[in-house]
């Protein structure tokens, strides 16, 4: 008989909380019992670690009572990643490894049939959780997911290939090494980063230069933005650049980014520092938007964390979908509830929408004609919801342009310069704030809005003749804080209030 036990991590959102493996072995009727509240994945590990332990040489214990428990029991676990744990307390519970030498360790990973180590889902999010939580503990991880969790600063990462590779560091000290083991263990180092990001160039986009001005804004206090005109005038393009024009990723800020793209699955060391694009097709539904199922999954909004979430032709969205983004845009975050567990996911991104302003797509075009009907145009326009449109910071149109201006227009101002102007006013802001314009609420908008009193009457007169909601308003006012910033200015002005009424326009029907 035999007991052991061996720490792991589950995933439950951005958390990971510590899962211990207990394995016992006792006479009696041969079994292999898995319990703790394992899903269907973790319960297939029996077949799996029977035979990575058999292919790869160990004794695997056929004619004993295994039982496996995961530890707390009411916690759901889900994936492979348990695979290399199971494993390795059997061996210790059957003494072919030295079970104390396991404390202090932590492990994940799944295992082949032969004892190769597959990548597992989260790496990066395991290792941020054991950094917060100052845990003292060397983790190992497979090939791939190893280099993931090593940008964790202060961290032992080590990088395991087989089975064998990591038996071979916990044998007992009179037993005689196997000739194959040890040569796929190592420390891992954090992979050396490339020069900076690469976005695309805005200077690729000729003319539209309201759009232009639209995105500077949106760039400088992180607004929300709708740009609405026919098809083929530069709507996705302009869109596509938007994230190049956004401040530097902080590390912590790139950090949290790629542990939500590593929950996710959609995680690249080349990207990293790198804000994300997401651009979910119009057929994707409220899940998918903003993450769910069991276990919950981080949504697109989630992935699009620290950067931009892009929906082209929004009104063709489930309108289920589109009002399931009203509270994170709101908030920043998203809290995913269901029976038998609760996950919080974060949402800080930055909603470029994009859209025709009726069926045909040709309402106000100077090229062709609209053939749409008055009814046809306000059933489009209305897939959008009032209380969606309101959260939207900036509307601008984006007309198309004549080709004689398109084949002769140089190209535009290159992406590079128009961040650097960003990149001050928002460090601007941050300096009176601590916050971007965007994220002001309550008392801190009077507060840092000051806007002198001509703007204060222009700005309450606008808001009375187009009957904006109180929310509008002061999206609005955060807007004219932005345009400000952008000018180098510490007061509103009725200047800069103009503008920012300018892009807090009503869709028109015909």
């Amino acid at each position: 008989m035999g007991l052991s036990l061996v720490q792991s991590r589950a995933l439950l959102g951005l958390a990971a909380p510590a899962v211990t493996v207990e394995v016992h072995l006792a006479n009696g009727l041969p079994s292999f019992t898995l319990v703790g509240l394992a899903d269907v994945e973790v319960k297939e590990a029996r077949e799996r670690v029977r035979s990575a332990l058999q292919n790869s040489g160990l004794d695997f214990p056929h004619n004993q009572r295994i039982t496996v428990n995961l530890a707390p029991a009411d916690l759901p676990k889900d994936s492979g990643r348990f695979d290399l744990p199971i494993a390795l307390g059997i061996l210790a519970a059957s003494g072919q490894i030295d079970g104390a030498r396991l404390a202090g360790w932590e492990f994940a990973g799944e295992l082949s049939l032969s004892g190769e180590l597959r990548p597992v889902r989260g790496a990066l999010a395991v290792a941020a959780a054991l950094q917060q939580a100052g845990v003292d503990a060397q983790l190992v991880l497979p090939p791939g997911s190893a280099e993931e969790a090593a940008l964790v600063p202060g961290l032992a990462v080590h990088r395991a290939r087989h089975l064998l590779d990591v038996v071979a560091q916990f044998l007992p000290a009179a037993t005689p090494a196997q000739p194959d083991a040890g040569d796929g263990f190592a420390r891992v180092q954090p992979a050396p980063r490339a020069d900076g990001p690469r976005y695309a160039d805005l200077a690729d986009v000729k003319g539209q230069a309201a759009a232009k001005r639209a995105l500077e804004i949106a760039a400088a206090g992180g607004h929300s933005l709708l740009l609405i005109g026919p098809p083929g005038t530069g709507k996705s393009m302009l869109a596509q650049r938007f994230a190049g024009l956004l401040p530097p990723m902080s590390e912590a800020e790139a950090l949290q980014s790629a542990a939500v793209a590593s929950l996710g699955g959609t995680f690249a060391l080349e990207r990293w520092g790198q804000r994300p694009t997401r651009s979910p097709h119009h057929s994707a539904s409220a899940v998918a938007l903003v993450g769910g199922g069991s276990p919950p999954r981080p949504g697109e909004i989630s992935l699009a964390h620290q950067g931009v979430l892009f929906l082209d032709e929004l009104p063709e969205f489930p309108r289920a979908a589109l009002e399931a983004l009203r509270e994170p845009l709101e908030s920043g975050h998203i809290t995913i509830s269901r029976a038998a567990q609760r996950a919080d996911f974060p949402a800080a991104f930055q909603l470029i929408a994009a859209m025709n302003p009726c069926p045909c797509g040709y309402l106000g075009s100077r090229s062709k004609p609209c053939r749409c009907t008055p009814d046809q145009i306000s059933r489009y326009q209305g897939k959008l919801s009032g209380p969606l449109i309101d959260r939207i910071d900036l509307h601008v149109e984006v007309g198309a342009l004549p080709p004689d201006e398109l084949l002769a227009s140089p190209a535009g101002e290159p992406t590079a310069s128009v961040r650097a102007r960003c990149v001050a006013a928002r460090e601007r802001a941050l300096a009176r704030q601590g916050v971007s314009n965007q994220a002001l609420h309550g008392q801190a908008i009077d507060q840092h809005a000051r806007l002198d009193d001509a703007a204060r009457q222009f700005l309450h007169t606008a808001a009375t003749r187009l009957g904006w909601s109180a929310r509008a308003t002061h999206r609005a006012l955060k807007v004219a804080r932005s345009i400000a910033d952008l000018a180098g200015s510490d007061a509103v002005t009725t200047a800069h209030v103009a503008e920012a009424v300018q892009y807090r326009r009503a869709l028109r029907a015909a």
